[in-house]
């Protein structure tokens, strides 16, 4: 049973892919491709660079959550940086590029001179891994080639038409990480990393800059939410899964373990959906190749 998956963004709540992918391996399902936007991207590639669930899991729970964002000299506009997470993405990437991968992968991002969409899938992993994450005005842009590119949530939150294009005729598994609009509002809200210290914290919450970018960004979450269901309604996945994370904000410390676990309740929520889905998929590829064959 072969599948692709489309994994979204949403910064600590992507954890819950990792469930959601070790669910799909217990079950048979093969994984053919993957498609990411954000920390679905990074999820994403590592898995498509060989690494397990397991492996995922236990490499992201010895994680210090809270040395991933500090700012090295050289980096763009941004409240925070990514000097941590590039250190980390090297250890587990290092110069890998995508033609290196085990499975045909890509990462989406924006290019904000172009207002375009960008699909990445060549060159280096760990800076398109970078570009797909980098929120606007949280991140650095990341600049690769004549692209400026910020993170791939302002256009395609859930990249199923680049998972589907990666792998035709296949069923897309897409893993939303936003509720749906009808549910109550869990407006995204700057959480500063814990290792700033609290009278800091407090401190800066009372300069106007950052109350006025915390209602910037609620606003983005509400139109982000918006777009994610309109896009799912144009490109029409075959089975959304939607991992319970609402209450995580984008960059909380988490129990990796927990957010896990999230993505696997969620994905033995939708099995029979799943089921159905490969089913029909099967029995479609089946009569289009028996159909060529009897023309050839």
């Amino acid at each position: 049973m072969e599948i692709a998956l489309a994994l979204g963004g949403g910064g600590s709540r992507g954890y819950s892919h990792i469930g959601v992918i070790r669910r799909l391996e217990q079950e048979g399902y093969q994984i053919k491709a993957v498609a990411g936007t954000s920390a679905g991207g990074i999820i994403g590639c590592l898995y498509a660079a060989g690494y397990t669930p397991d492996e995922m899991e236990a490499r992201f729970e010895k994680l210090d959550q809270t040395k991933l964002f500090g700012r090295s000299g050289n980096e763009g506009p941004s409240i925070l940086g990514f000097s941590g997470a590039t250190k980390l993405l090297d250890e587990l990437l290092g110069t890998l590029t995508f033609e290196n991968l085990r499975l045909p992968c890509a990462v989406v991002a924006v290019d904000i001179n172009s207002a375009r969409e960008v699909i990445l899938n060549e060159g280096c992993v760990v800076d398109a891994v970078l570009a797909s994450g980098a929120v606007p005005a949280v991140f650095p842009p990341q600049q690769i080639g004549e692209h400026q590119l910020v993170d791939g949530a302002v256009l395609d939150p859930v990249p199923v038409s680049v998972a589907r294009s990666l792998a035709p005729g296949l069923p897309i598994v897409a893993v939303v990480l936003t509720p749906l609009l009808t549910q109550e509002r869990d407006l995204l809200s700057l959480r500063f990393p814990t290792r700033i210290p609290t009278p800091i914290v407090e401190r800066l919450f009372r300069f106007r800059l950052t109350q006025a970018l915390n209602i910037y960004l609620q606003a983005t979450d509400i139109g982000s939410r918006k777009l994610t269901e309109l896009r799912l309604k144009l490109d029409q996945p075959e089975v959304i899964v939607r991992p319970d994370v609402v209450g995580i904000g984008l960059l909380d410390k988490v129990d990796v373990h927990k957010v896990v676990r999230m993505g696997e309740e969620a994905m033995d929520a939708v099995l029979p959906d799943l089921k159905q889905a490969t089913s029909w998929s099967n029995r479609l590829r089946r009569k289009y190749f028996s159909v060529r064959q009897g023309s050839d």
